[in-house]
């Protein structure tokens, strides 16, 4: 595991190096040895003296990058939480893997047909399906405003990793099965900057 420490409008003691370079230890169990934890630690001017040390953790290895950045009263303070929030984020990351190779649980795709029929893409490719049909006219005026088709899959993903795909492909959304709530979920880009979450209410 590589660690690279850097500063920003500060320098960095000896002893606040010896400090990071030990406490990053703890992320040695997560991660492999090509792996490579930057730490960027600062001195910003702001309002609050609480948020006066910030610490950037960059990390990447193990086919995943994580970055999470605390601000607190000491340098020392937020070095220990932001490394809090990312082993918290490792550990959930193992859990999902392990219980996604445990309990792998096919998804049923179904497509809708220009005719009006609902049928699946996946396991019952094969079955014949019956569904109630709409009339012609009402289904032909719902598919002229359909302009575009894409076909984006739906595996189970963190959100970390849909916005990381996102920033990749460039697409202003991305469905994607959510563990947590058991549903597809729909992770699309704001107007105004950011993301939103598109989540299916369950009555």
């Amino acid at each position: 595991m590589q660690v690279i420490i850097k500063s920003k409008q500060m320098q960095v003691t000896p002893q606040l190096r010896q400090r990071i370079e030990r406490k990053v230890q703890r992320l040695a169990r997560w991660l492999n040895d090509d792996s490579r934890v930057e730490v960027t630690v600062a001195e910003e001017q702001t309002r609050s003296a609480n948020d006066r040390y910030c610490v950037n953790l960059a990390l990447t290895g193990n086919s995943r990058t994580i970055h999470s950045e605390v601000s607190a009263l000491s340098a020392s303070a937020a070095l220990d939480m932001v490394l809090d929030k990312v082993v918290a984020q490792l550990g959930r990351y193992k859990d999902r893997q392990t219980r996604r190779r445990q309990h792998a649980t096919p998804i049923k795709i179904l497509s809708l047909s220009r005719a009006g029929v609902l049928s699946s893409l996946d396991e019952y490719e094969d079955t014949e399906m019956t569904a109630p049909v709409m009339e012609d006219e009402h289904n032909e005026e719902i598919w002229s405003k359909v302009l575009e088709i894409r076909r984006l899959p739906t595996q189970p993903m963190t959100d970390d990793e849909v916005i990381e795909q996102m920033e990749k492909s460039g697409n202003s959304f991305y469905p994607f099965f959510n563990e947590e709530t058991n549903s597809v979920n729909v992770m699309y880009k704001l107007e105004t900057g950011g993301y939103g979450l598109l989540v299916p209410a369950q009555e």
